[in-house]
């Protein structure tokens, strides 16, 4: 008998016929093959070099330079990123920090990284909630990296002009002030636009099919984009560059991952299942990142994020985490070790449990921290 799957319901009987007539969710070893396979997917994960690069400002503050940098991706809005670095003699490996999706698409950068500014003040709960109060970026350059942060695809420079006066927006508002119990005051307008972002970004999985691409597939590009931005720096050693990310930012650490061999070294924070584990209930939840159409068809999400082995991986699960069942991360880190061990360096695959929800608290990034910092070479030791 098939199993019943909440949100399918009668349909549930369609996941088994799937898998039966597309071969879903495969276990793809690693290697150049199912590299391949996932760049088809991805429109081919490619990535153009960033065009009219500009430094748009400079600043020191608490032992670390900075600097506001914008480029052009060939469409759309400019993007804005930092580049934080110590303030110490170069070159130095590098850290592509990649913010989550969490809703929250007005802000992009500023919700793990201080700029000359400082942080918003409405990203202060998003930050208490998942980051233990703390500008990550910054504290991973403490550490001994030059470490960029960029707004990609739907956020911050990059999001899309919505029409936040039209009556269907004005309902929409309406309908969320009433239900996060914020009736009695006048909605921001970051939170307005994230409000309408949600839905939007539907339609934007649309246009992206449209053109021949998707969601995931363009994230990636501009991930890309910025990946060769970082390597080209004087300052970086791009022998010695990784990447990191929590929920959205690790889906997209997973493919940047998979697709580009300039990084050396991944973290992936709360992201992490096996995919047939999230037909029951943990589908919904999730953004159209972790969903590149033809995904499932080639690889599982674990040997995604293991097709690069044995380079050096950490992942850190939640065992609170609600985005996922303990039956999918345990599923995951049973295949991933089989992975790494299959690879001939089963050291290669780093992991982490944790007791509590869907974060990246400082503990959690200390020990981030710690496995960059012994995999590409920065310092050791400290708090940020």
């Amino acid at each position: 008998m098939n199993r019943r799957y909440t949100h399918l319901g009668a349909y549930s009987d369609w996941a088994e016929r799937a898998r039966l007539a597309d071969g879903l969710f495969p276990a793809a070893p690693p290697g150049p093959a199912t590299r391949d396979s996932v760049r088809r997917v991805l429109d081919g994960g490619r990535s153009e070099p960033p065009r009219e690069v500009r430094v748009e400002r400079s600043w020191r503050a608490d032992g670390l330079r900075g600097e506001v940098v914008s480029w052009s991706v060939g469409y759309g809005p400019r993007t804005e990123a930092f580049v934080l670095r110590p303030d110490t003699v170069g070159p130095l490996p590098g850290v592509v920090a990649m913010h989550e999706h969490a809703g929250v698409k007005y802000h992009g950068r500023e919700k793990i990284a201080d700029g000359p500014a400082g942080p918003p003040r409405e990203l202060a709960a998003l930050r208490d909630t998942y980051y233990g109060g703390r500008a990550w970026a910054n504290a991973l350059a403490r550490r001994g990296f030059v470490v960029l942060v960029h707004d990609v695809f739907m956020w911050g420079s990059r999001r899309f002009e919505l029409d936040l006066e039209s009556d269907e927006a004005r309902r929409e508002v309406a309908a969320w002030s009433a239900s996060a119990d914020v009736a009695w005051r006048e909605p921001s307008l970051p939170e307005r636009y994230d409000v309408v972002a949600r839905d939007h970004e539907h339609t934007v999985a649309k246009y992206c099919t449209l053109l021949g691409t998707s969601v995931a597939g363009t994230v990636l590009r501009e991930d890309g984009a910025a990946l060769r931005y970082l390597t080209s720096r004087p300052d970086v050693d791009a022998g010695r560059v990784g990447c990191v990310g929590f929920s959205g930012g690790g889906a997209r650490a997973v493919l940047l991952r998979a697709v580009h061999d300039e990084v050396a070294a991944t973290v992936v924070v709360g992201m992490m299942s096996g995919f047939a584990e999230m037909l029951d209930r943990h589908v919904a939840p999730h953004s159209w990142m972790l969903f590149p159409p033809g995904l499932g068809r080639v690889a599982d999400w674990p040997e995604v994020a293991a097709c690069r082995a044995p380079d050096p991986l950490q992942v850190q699960y939640l065992r609170g985490d609600a985005l996922f069942s303990a039956e999918g991360m345990r599923t995951a880190h049973r295949r991933l070790r089989e992975l790494y061990e299959r690879s001939g360096h089963p050291e290669g695959y780093a992991f982490r449990f944790a007791d509590g929800p869907h974060r990246f608290d400082v503990p959690a990034q200390e020990a981030a921290f710690d496995f960059l910092g012994r995999t590409l070479g920065g310092a050791s030791g400290g708090q940020g």
